[in-house]
């Protein structure tokens, strides 16, 4: 697929890039996009659920009343799950919810994101650039340069940018991530990519070893 190449003014500089077949043109892996979804969102879970069970809770150890002749069953402990304020029986506890995802399916994962979005003509490729200054209305005129005031954008560097970071930042539905950090989660939940030169040169760099 070839694909213009624009300036962040919006106008067309004459170039064309051509998009890696093995990489914006494979047949996308739905399962692969499922798993490493699910891999990336248990990463993020804190898992620091806590509540106190029977020996965790403060209170008497005494017997709260005889054994036998309460007409009621017997009843040993006021920290009892079965009482007001007892423990919690089998309470969550702190735990890690990250599991394994092999190298190859996270590749093919985001190798198959990306055949979606070139499938759906939502790539679009800028020419390198940055900003003079860190400030937000230079990147709202890129997005009202490229007709891209509404739906969520996902810009790819080559390497961090601070005035392009920092000009992003206020922005609601807008992400700026390097080359290097792109991920299946964020490529899914971004509905246009606006890929650096740079940047899609080291990607197809990245994607196509084994």
């Amino acid at each position: 697929m070839e694909l213009p190449v624009l300036q962040y003014t919006g106008q067309d500089t004459g170039k064309k890039v051509q998009l890696a077949e093995e990489i914006f043109g494979i047949e996308p892996n739905d399962h692969a996009i499922y798993l490493d979804i699910k891999h990336i969102l248990a990463n993020k879970r804190q898992g620091t659920h806590k509540s106190k069970e029977r020996g965790e809770i403060a209170g008497s150890t005494r017997k709260i009343k005889k054994q036998k002749g309460t007409g009621t069953a017997r009843a040993g402990s006021i920290k009892s799950p079965i009482f007001r304020g007892g423990g919690r029986v089998f309470g969550p506890r702190p735990r890690d919810y990250g599991f394994k995802l092999n190298k190859k399916v996270r590749k093919l994962a985001r190798k198959s994101t990306l055949s979606y979005k070139a499938q759906e003509q939502n790539i679009i490729i800028l020419e390198d650039f940055s900003f003079e200054a860190p400030k937000t209305k230079y990147y709202t005129a890129m997005l009202h340069n490229l007709s891209l005031a509404e739906p969520r954008t996902l810009l790819i560097l080559a390497a961090p940018d601070k005035n392009i970071v920092l000009a992003s930042r206020n922005l609601p539905h807008v992400a700026v991530l390097t080359a290097a950090q792109v991920n299946t989660y964020d490529l899914l939940k971004a509905k246009k990519l606006l890929i650096s030169e740079t940047a899609l040169a080291h990607l197809t760099k990245s994607f196509s070893q084994p």
